[in-house]
């Protein structure tokens, strides 16, 4: 088509087509230089005009609701971070801690200081706050994405950064022992807990793939997991860390370590590539110590203390992608199949967990802390499959018998007086003793500071009943390992970023399970 025939397409009123084709051809010569006489080709013409237009830039379409609530949700691990804190942590009313932690430790330099505070007090338990790293981390490697796309990336990457490089600290060389700090006291662990360092190992191997571009980092981060790897596996002195321990046992009493085994094997094989770490993860001791195949309910359910249906969903990962095949195929279809089963449980028409009349699932059986499981679920399920039964997370957003938010900051209607330190003491640079923060304690006022992002981890009774009381503690305080959980949910669910997970950045350091196809033959020359 001729440039004159296409111009004719376009008629202004009372105007011959021969005229307006001629004007414009005359206009985009003399504006481009182009030499008279020659006809304007049609594309060429349509890319002149396109450029000469003024730039409309599309506004991007408004956050939803799911996004709005992972922004609040990162920031409460702002306001638990525990020693030097940075100008730019965003939370006026928090300030340093913990500064004098682990300084009696000769073998630790510069001391424990650092890492998160668990819940509304100021005690730093290794164990939740590894596998609350670990969640984190887990998000991004399958979300990064939609992190990146709604610009929470770098500070998400943050807050994994904080709490590894404090778990760096805990331990030696040559790991022969772990170090906690419990109510502000150091203690030195004398048995491998392999329980608790197993989830340090996979908290820092699955860090260790978020920071893959950083190679020194990374390097350090997954040395630092084979090594407390190690540690856990020492045969001579298996215990659980906390037995015993009444710093710790009353709060985070571990019922097991055999899946810290599977998970910390399955996260180090993921950093490392090496196999070693694959077949201890498929071994057939792993589900039969850990009753992975015993289909009870309550190990269906992940937890801080149960990683089994999230190290069964990371192996299922590798056979649904790569198919490594022989000799790992047996278990990890047995994985696979199990957790299809678990995911099914979570769903109400196959009566395996009660479900209160609000809707919500009581995956804890009606006991406390309910809402934390929900989230973790929520998280398994949206990666188990290319779509999320939401319930559970729309509930904690607010559709629910009291029509209220669970999340501190969401919404106009969320918990106002939760059981955390320092968000009930005032910020009116006054320096208060420890005895003389407790008239807040009891306070029926609404906390002074709001600790944005908090998810109530007790949350609702069985009977969708809240009581919003700082005193109770069962329904009104947060903990990591909770928000870590929704935090995993919430940018599964956010439309922000294309649908579905990243499947390559899990595998950046597994080599091809195949061997690579042979180059095309030479030219053939007669």
């Amino acid at each position: 088509m001729s440039s004159s025939r296409w111009i004719r397409l376009i008629k202004i009123k009372d105007e011959p087509e021969h005229v307006f084709g001629e004007s414009v051809g005359r206009t985009v010569r003399d504006q481009w230089g182009l030499p008279q006489g020659r006809p304007v080709d049609a594309l060429g013409l349509l890319i002149i005009i396109a450029k000469s237009l003024p730039k409309h830039k599309t506004r991007p379409p408004p956050p939803d609701k799911y996004t709005l609530a992972l922004r609040k949700a990162l920031l409460f691990f702002n306001a638990q971070k525990s020693g030097k804190l940075p100008k730019s942590n965003g939370i006026p009313w928090r300030g340093n801690s913990g500064l004098q932690d682990g300084s009696g430790l000769a073998d630790v330099k510069g001391g424990l200081v650092g890492g998160y505070h668990d819940a509304g007090d100021n005690t730093k338990f290794h164990f939740p706050m590894s596998f609350a790293m670990t969640m984190l981390s887990w998000s991004v490697i399958e979300y990064e994405h939609k992190y990146r796309a709604i610009g929470e990336y770098n500070h998400i990457r943050d807050l994994i950064k904080w709490g590894n490089d404090y778990l760096l600290l805990t331990f030696n060389s040559s790991a022969t022992k772990i170090n906690q700090i419990h109510s502000q006291k150091p203690i030195q662990m004398a048995t491998s807990g392999p329980d608790i360092a197993g989830e340090m190992a996979a908290a820092l191997a699955a860090a260790s793939i978020v920071f893959r571009d950083d190679s020194a980092y990374s390097r350090k981060l997954a040395k630092g997991a084979a090594t407390v790897f190690d540690f856990a596996r020492d045969g001579g002195k298996r215990t659980r860390y906390c037995s015993g321990n009444p710093h710790v046992e009353p709060y985070y009493n571990s019922t097991g370590y055999y899946d810290e085994y599977m998970w910390g094997a399955a996260w180090l094989y993921y950093a490392t590539s090496n196999n070693t770490y694959l077949s201890l993860a498929t071994n057939e001791g792993m589900p039969r110590h850990s009753k992975a195949f015993y289909m009870i309910p309550d190990l269906s359910v992940l937890t801080w203390d149960n990683k089994l249906p999230a190290a069964m969903l990371l192996l299922t990962r590798l056979r649904i992608f790569l198919s490594p095949g022989y000799p790992y195929e047996e278990m990890l279809q047995i994985y696979h199949n199990v957790t299809g089963l678990t995911t099914c449980s979570y769903l109400q028409r196959f009566n395996v967990f009660n479900w209160t009349r609000g809707g919500l699932i009581q995956l804890n059986h009606g006991r406390g802390q309910n809402l934390q499981h929900v989230a973790n679920a929520a998280f398994l399920a949206s990666l188990f499959a290319d779509y999320l039964n939401a319930t559970g997370i729309e509930y904690i957003l607010g559709a629910n018998p009291m029509n209220m938010s669970y999340v501190v900051g969401f919404g106009t209607k969320f918990p106002r007086h939760v059981h955390h330190r320092g968000s009930s003491i005032p910020h009116d640079n006054k320096k208060y003793t420890c005895k003389g923060g407790w008239q807040w304690a009891n306070s029926c006022n609404p906390n002074p500071n709001t600790i944005t992002g908090a998810m109530m981890v007790g949350g609702p009774d069985r009977f969708d009943k809240f009581q919003d009381v700082r005193a109770i503690y069962s329904y009104t305080e947060p903990a990591m390992a909770g928000n870590a959980g929704l935090v995993a949910a919430l940018v599964s669910l956010t439309g922000s970023g294309r649908n579905g997970v990243n499947k390559n950045i899990m595998f950046t350091a597994v080599p091809p399970m195949y061997p690579a196809s042979p180059p095309p033959p030479a030219p053939w020359k007669p």
